[in-house]
């Protein structure tokens, strides 16, 4: 297992919010908001197998939130798996930038991931990883550390394990609100002040971001391109292609009750199931288009395609083929408000598995 990558503190401070929060409204109006062009997912070349697994937690050890806990003994188990021996555990960043530089990853490569900054990363979570060299991405909601609400960490906390290496930062945004369905105006004001407070907190603003609730659809992520971000991670189950849209990055959650090390295996050796000509482009589902018409060709590159299955959150569907790559999903019910999710799976080389999944979200 490599050494964890030490992220520096900058010593650059801003005397005032006020002052920053203006500096990084002149950068968006200098970049005009429209700058930075949607990444194309056909400009990645090499084998789209290889990508990566990344895996999301949100609270350790606080059994009594056991759909965003993982209990202790699960993670643990989780720690030795991933220090065993096959698998290559690097930091996010380093992933995202070999994906949008067209490096090749290691086999096997898995990225941690953890949301909201709940005070027991900081008890639990970190000491674990720290023992273990395994390094990880704090995606933090900077307005629950601000107005110091109970069971969050605290910036100095923040700051002391990023300054003890192998912690690196990711935006989610201020409030954790369903970003998905508030005005782009509103939008585009809290990824600013987000960045703002990192800015004054930290030195300098993450490059990676998290859809609060895996939540997005094309506007959401046109404008989180228009920030400057390098990708953005849903939380839609499934591994990275080096095709996929990065700013639609998969990950798999774990909780307690999807915590068995049996999901975590199939999880951490999963393969990416490449696909392209995606329908509905947009993941935000609106009352003319429920349910929306779903499907996929799969890449040329893949076989065996008549052992894929799919699977929805909804209930009953049925699968079509078209031709020998063509797949369209029929659900058999429109969609309910919220959140629903497609995981279309097959086996792959050495039986692991591919795995490509979708989260729609439908709007009240």
């Amino acid at each position: 297992m490599g050494p964890c990558a030490q992220t520096q503190i900058k010593p650059k401070r801003f005397r005032r919010r006020a002052e920053v929060i203006r500096h990084f409204v002149a950068v968006g109006v200098l970049a005009g908001w429209l700058v930075a062009a949607p990444v194309d997912p056909a400009v990645a070349e090499g084998p789209a197998d290889n990508g990566a697994a990344v895996i999301m937690y949100h609270r350790f050890g606080e059994s009594e939130l056991p759909s965003t806990n993982i209990r202790l003994d699960q993670f643990e188990a989780h720690i030795a798996e991933l220090t065993s021996g096959p698998y290559r555990v690097l930091p996010v960043p380093e992933i995202v930038a070999a994906l949008n530089e067209n490096r090749p990853l290691p086999d096997r490569t898995v990225g941690i991931t953890i949301d909201d900054a709940f005070v027991s990363v900081y008890t639990e979570a970190w000491p674990r990883l720290r023992a273990a060299n395994l390094p990880f991405t704090l995606f933090i909601a900077t307005g629950a550390i601000d107005r110091g609400l109970g069971g969050y960490m605290t910036w100095d906390q923040v700051r002391e394990m990023v300054a003890g290496g192998g912690v690196t930062l990711g935006q989610h945004g201020v409030d954790h609100g369903h970003m998905v369905a508030q005005s782009p105006e509103a939008t585009r004001a809290e990824l600013v002040a987000a960045a703002a407070r990192f800015q004054e907190e930290m030195g300098e603003a993450p490059t990676v971001f998290a859809y609060p609730y895996g939540e997005y659809g094309l506007a959401l992520r046109d404008i989180v391109v228009q920030a400057g971000f390098a990708a953005a991670f849903g939380q839609q189950s499934g591994a990275i292609a080096r095709t996929g849209d990065r700013f639609a990055l998969p990950r798999y959650p774990f909780n307690e009750t999807y915590g068995d090390m049996d999901r975590f295996r199939l999880a951490v050796n999963s393969l990416p199931l490449p696909v392209r000509d995606v329908t509905p482009a947009d993941t935000l589902v609106r009352p003319a288009g429920n349910p929306p018409p779903y499907g996929f060709t799969v890449d040329e590159t893949v076989s065996g395609v008549e052992s894929l299955n799919c699977f929805a959150s909804t209930g009953d569907s049925s699968l079509e083929r078209l031709g020998e790559r063509r797949i369209e999903i029929r659900l058999a019910q429109p969609l309910s408000p919220g959140r629903t999710r497609i995981n279309c799976t097959m086996p792959g080389p050495d039986g692991r598995w591919r795995w490509f999944g979708t989260q729609f979200y439908m709007l009240p």
